[in-house]
């Protein structure tokens, strides 16, 4: 099928068609502008905001086991978040002045404040970037990107349900929630492009697709214990802690609803009330329609040596991240989510037989450097000590002795689930809050179980600031959404959780012998 606009098309319709190519797929690194005049006063008032917020931390009378450095850390770390949340400054610069800091005040040595960008998720986010860069170049992600719309493209609510489809597929399969958030980028932005949605005029299709999409990874990597290492651990600490078993299926039965009713619950909420889509933003911007999708798809043929020589590397790829778990008996040694990406890379760049050249690999560097800084300034706030004392102080001050199951509960599940604003490790949030939870529970004469096993499905949902996350960081970069839009957008996903799951303890919890009666009381 063959469209063509009887006049030349618009400058607009020429972007779109630019980015409808993907010749290349490049995150920028520019300021998102400010959109509205409360942002440009964020702006302005951001950057005395921050100092003022770092001298009032640092030399605040210091808390009952609260040491030096932890409060130092803590001042360093307020000062780049509210930086990073008004952006007077590029995410990247803000990420370099915190790892300074965090050498001047004595909080970290420099050989841990470097040592960041060796760590696995900024070698498994470039890695990533040089698979996803493949996909670009052959045209595979075009050709997948055309096929989705074409499927579901014809309303902007059902392309946003196929990608939510989409990450409820991939989430069994691959744990790793960064390269989820790559391998799905380059379709992303295409089909966002279509929607008029780019960069350099954002719109609210847009905020819905990549919020939608970054709630989605995070969120159902709980469905499943082995959506994520955190919940793997989680279940280590349940049983040697709790002296419960947690199994595959009674982690799914009460992970996966939840996880399910959020999504679908976000899907229509986000497009009819957060950020409500336009009338004009309900159907394909491109002149033509899908008639000039249809002619773009048709162009591609069929599938190219080339195509299906990147097919067979991240088959590759994907086989070994999902097969994790059996590698210690296949081959003596575990090949992690970084080192099977990089042994696609290896391939993707092998001179004569690979597909790309290193000039060729978009690398967001200045997404790494943003990522340094905010793993440095969270592991600070963890080797510190200051995260834990906070979730210390936040417990050690209510007494929940004599009162129901679900008051306790709820502020568990509460407390757990907004924990991730804090501290930027999953993992870390894992060790430092389950031991509490679940020697709370015992203190308070309740089953360990009904309070952790819960509590650990919260520990998927990091999805308020686009420092919570890998993908978060990957996805802010696209320049689409401003960090009050993903505040916003992801405080909603989580209170929605915390009803969801507490509604759960009330009725289903209960039923299948998870939790006790919601009002039940031990005197």
């Amino acid at each position: 099928m063959s469209v063509k606009s009887a006049v030349p098309p618009s400058t607009q319709n020429q972007k779109l068609m630019e980015l409808l190519g993907m010749d290349r797929m490049k995150l920028s690194s520019k300021t998102r502008e400010a959109q509205s005049v409360s942002e440009r006063w964020m702006r302005y008032l951001g950057f005395p905001g921050g100092i003022l917020l770092f001298l009032l931390v640092l030399y605040a009378p210091a808390g009952a086991g609260l040491s030096a450095s932890a409060q130092a850390g803590a001042a360093c770390f307020g000062l780049a978040l509210v930086w990073w949340v008004t952006e007077p400054f590029p995410t990247y610069v803000t990420s370099l002045m915190l790892m300074f800091l965090l050498l001047v005040t004595r909080t970290s040595d420099s050989k841990a404040i470097m040592a960041v960008l060796g760590m696995e998720v900024i070698w498994l986010n470039l890695l990533a970037f040089i698979l996803s860069s493949m996909l670009v170049k052959v045209k595979l992600a075009k050709r997948m990107a055309l096929w989705l719309i074409l499927k579901f493209g014809k309303k902007a609510s059902w392309a946003l349900f196929a990608f939510l489809i989409l990450q409820m597929i991939l989430a069994p399969l691959i744990p790793a929630t960064a390269a989820r958030a790559v391998m799905t980028l380059p379709l992303m932005i295409v089909v966002a492009a279509i929607y008029g949605a780019t960069e350099d005029t954002n719109n609210n299709f847009g905020r819905n697709l990549f919020l939608l999409n970054l709630v989605g990874i995070s969120v159902l990597s709980s469905m499943t214990m082995t959506g994520s290492s955190a919940n793997l651990i989680a279940v280590g600490l349940i049983e040697s802690m709790g002296g419960g078993r947690v199994y595959y299926m009674d982690w799914a039965k009460v992970g996966a609803p939840i996880a399910i009713v959020t999504m679908v619950f976000m899907w229509i909420v986000g497009q009819k009330f957060v950020f409500p889509i336009a009338k004009k933003d309900q159907h394909p911007a491109l002149e033509g329609g899908l008639g000039l999708v249809h002619q773009q798809y048709a162009e591609l043929g069929p599938l190219r040596a080339e195509e299906k020589k990147a097919i067979g590397i991240f088959l590759m790829v994907l086989f070994f991240w999902m097969t994790d778990i059996f590698h210690m008996q296949w081959f003596g040694v575990e090949i992690s989510a970084p080192f099977a990406a990089l042994l696609g890379a290896v391939i993707v760049l092998f001179p004569r037989y690979g597909i790309l050249q290193w000039s060729e690999a978009e690398i967001p560097w200045h997404l790494l450097i943003f990522s340094a800084g905010a793993y440095a300034g969270g592991l600070a706030l963890d080797e510190t000590g200051a995260a834990e004392w906070f979730v210390r102080m936040l417990f050690g001050g209510m007494n929940l002795k004599g009162v129901p199951f679900g008051f306790s509960y709820t502020v568990v599940i509460a407390i757990m689930m907004y924990s991730h604003l804090l501290t930027t490790s999953k993992t870390v949030r894992t060790l430092i809050m389950l031991p509490i939870i679940i020697t709370l529970a015992k203190a308070l004469g309740w089953n360990p179980m009904s309070f952790a096993l819960p509590a650990a499905l919260c520990i998927d949902w990091v999805v308020g600031l686009p420092i919570s996350g890998k993908p978060n960081v990957i996805l802010f970069s696209t320049n689409q959404y401003s960090v009050v839009d993903n505040f916003k957008y992801g405080i909603l996903a989580c209170t929605f959780g915390v009803g969801i799951m507490v509604l759960s303890a009330m009725t289903w919890f209960h039923w299948i012998g998870l939790t006790p009666s919601f009002w039940a009381v031990i005197p």
